[in-house]
């Protein structure tokens, strides 16, 4: 990803498997390395084989139900510690659904280490070029004493509700949806465990992947898992009016596809990009107060036309799977 201007974040498995073996190849790290495998649970299928040298980070130590957002700043950084992580550990990430990865590579951007990869393909990539892999446990590390720099250091890569809230009412700034187009049209919710489909009104839609599965990222991603080209993924974020000149505030369902978003825009050099961690789980759960506000019960319909989301009540209707434990899910739809 040589034309990317952060294109040594984002590292193939060839790359990762000469560093592994003790070649250091192009851009390798300049200091002390990490190499993690993120996943929800999945230590058994860690243990099964992974990657030699890697350690298993469960992404429920980053996130908490019930709306999956990120944990407290100060838990976060003693989850961060625990690891050896300092702000100036290079930490390189995988998973077998590589949207753990990046939800894990998006927080630890946040809290402030300056050196964060995802290999791209993740752990799919490593098993199709035939690279060995490890079973059983990994070693323990040691705990980091501090981490030696301000933390957070990037409070403004997330944002919770009042912050997108306003963000929605300026016109140099973007809410943008990753997810499936089925979703965004309010035909489901696209998980088991949020009861309202819809979408935020005023948003626009980014992508993400097949309908019916929170877990694909095909708009983004070649059908080997990797990224597809920058140009691309800008073209159809331009079209929807999503650009690098705006301050543009990545969510799905619960934060991961938005992670990896982020992800990419960060390799691609965008300037001023967040995520907001609530998503549709959390904007969804303000009905009663919605319902209140407007005096009574309506439905969201969305249709997407030249980049716009154009919202319109009618009368009444019906309609985690997450991407942790995906089931597919529909359930009332409402407005705002």
């Amino acid at each position: 990803m040589t034309d990317l201007p952060r294109g040594r974040q984002l590292v193939s498995a060839a790359w990762l498997a000469a560093l592994t073996a003790g070649v250091a190849g192009p851009d390798a790290p300049a200091s002390e390395w990490l190499l993690l495998e993120a996943g929800c649970a999945g230590l058994d299928a860690f243990e099964a084989a992974h990657v030699p040298g890697a350690r298993h980070v469960d992404t429920q130590s980053f996130e908490r139900a019930p709306l999956w957002n990120a944990v407290p700043d100060d838990e976060l950084l003693r989850v961060i510690l625990s690891f050896g992580i300092r702000h100036d550990t290079t930490v390189i990430l995988y998973g077998r659904n590589n949207l753990a990865a990046a939800r894990v590579a998006h927080l630890l951007l946040y809290a402030g280490v300056a050196d964060v990869r995802l290999l791209d393909g993740g752990f799919t990539s490593w098993q199709a070029g035939g690279y060995p892999v490890a079973t059983g446990r990994s070693a323990a590390v040691e705990r980091a004493a501090d981490f030696g720099a301000p933390f957070p250091a990037h409070p403004e890569y997330l944002i919770g509700m009042a912050q997108a809230r306003a963000l929605l009412a300026r016109p140099d700034a973007v809410l943008a949806s990753i997810r499936s187009e089925a979703e965004f049209l309010g035909r489901t919710s696209g998980y088991s465990y949020i009861a309202a489909s819809g979408e935020i009104p005023g948003a626009r839609w980014g992508r993400a992947g097949d309908d019916g599965d929170v877990n694909s990222m095909s708009a983004y991603q070649r059908a080997d898992g990797c990224m597809k080209p920058a140009a691309e993924i800008a073209a159809f974020w331009a079209a929807a009016g999503i650009a690098p000149s705006r301050q543009v505030a990545f969510y799905c369902g619960t934060g991961w596809r938005a992670s990896l978003a982020f992800f990419y825009a960060w390799v691609m050099g965008w300037p001023d990009i967040c995520v907001y961690d609530g998503g549709w789980l959390e904007w969804s759960g303000q009905r009663e107060l919605m319902d209140s506000t407007i005096g009574t019960t309506s439905i969201l319909h969305l249709s997407y036309h030249v980049g716009c989301c154009i919202a319109r009540n009618t009368d009444d209707g019906s309609g985690r799977g997450d991407p942790r434990r995906e089931q597919q899910g529909s359930a009332a739809v409402w407005s705002d």
